[in-house]
């Protein structure tokens, strides 16, 4: 793993368990086979809707990936309003490949994803035919590329959702936001919408709720032993809180306007290296994104220095 990539601690051991109820084997395979029939019907469906107007294919798109969630057999509140229509960067904790439907459930928008998932089975043509934008991890050079198709993409008036992170955490502990994207907003003059993401175990406490693991997507963990945890699990309940706003001009720096995100999204102190039970301490280097400021001038993100980051692997999405 190159130091130029960022990393989380959690382990599938570690934060990744379920300790709820379980279905039944023929049950969760129902929802397995639920949910694949409900991706392939958006991947055929995916073109007429692109021709639809606006609001009638957002409705759809947000019908569509609320049933993909509900196929997995996790349970949806949401808490806010998307707001008026126009540009705008979604920023997001990332915990498990099931926030892009999450997100697509609530506020449908563009995705920033690794340019890997452009050949994958499924999500790959599934990604392509809905305008995700592409970037090169291994590739620190071809960032400030990245960063303009963001922007061009927010002046043309799409909402665009990044996970700043740039890994998945557990949800118990959460990683600081990378900065580069923000540019974008900074560049294109639009506002910056913050959501939390939460997974709950509904039942196991007198708050009513604990935090879910099942969903948690993090370290070398195969995706097909994550979808059959998610499957098996029983009330798991995804909760999606769209905070307020940052408008455009309340912050001129990418710095400041990454730490008001992350300072909206994850209450409290910026995120440390966790001490959680199971989960070792990963103080690390700083990310590319953290170093920037060091080299090149802090007005834009477009002036990019010569780096050599090593390939990253795993399924996460970039910042």
């Amino acid at each position: 793993m190159s130091v130029w990539l960022p990393t989380s601690p959690c382990t599938p051991a570690a934060c990744a368990g379920h300790e709820g109820r379980v279905a039944s084997v023929p049950h969760a395979a129902a929802r397995l086979i639920a949910a694949v029939a409900v991706v392939l019907l958006g991947i055929l469906g995916a073109q007429p809707v692109r021709l639809l107007p606006e609001r009638p294919r957002q409705a759809l798109v947000r019908a569509w990936a609320t049933a993909l969630v509900r196929a997995f057999g996790i349970r949806l509140t949401v808490h806010g309003s998307p707001g008026p229509d126009g540009g705008r960067l979604i920023v997001a904790n990332h915990i498990s490949w099931l926030d892009i439907a999450l997100v697509a459930a609530v506020t449908p928008s563009r995705m920033l994803a690794k340019s890997d998932i452009r050949t994958w089975p499924v999500l790959g043509p599934l990604s392509r035919q809905n305008g995700t934008l592409f970037i090169e991890r291994d590739r620190i050079r071809a960032l400030p590329d990245t960063v303009a198709a963001v922007t061009r993409a927010l002046l043309d008036g799409d909402r665009v959702t990044v996970f700043p992170e740039g890994s998945t955490w557990c949800g118990r502990a959460q990683g600081p936001f990378r900065r580069a994207a923000f540019q974008a907003a900074l560049d294109a003059r639009v506002p910056v919408q913050p959501v939390r993401i939460t997974y709950l175990l509904d039942g196991r406490t007198p708050a009513g709720a604990d935090p879910a693991g099942a969903p948690a997507f993090v370290g070398d963990d195969p995706l097909t032993a994550s979808l059959w945890r998610i499957v098996r699990a029983r009330g798991v309940r995804a909760e999606v809180r769209l905070l307020p706003r940052i408008p455009p001009g309340r912050h001129a720096h990418r710095r400041d306007l990454a730490a008001a995100a992350q300072a909206a999204v994850v209450p409290g102190p910026a995120p440390a290296p966790p001490s959680l039970p199971g989960i070792p301490s990963q103080p690390g280097p700083p990310s590319a994104t953290d170093r920037d400021s060091a080299k090149r001038p802090s007005e834009s993100v477009h002036h990019w220095v010569n780096s050599s980051p090593a390939e990253s692997s795993s399924f996460r999405m970039p910042s």
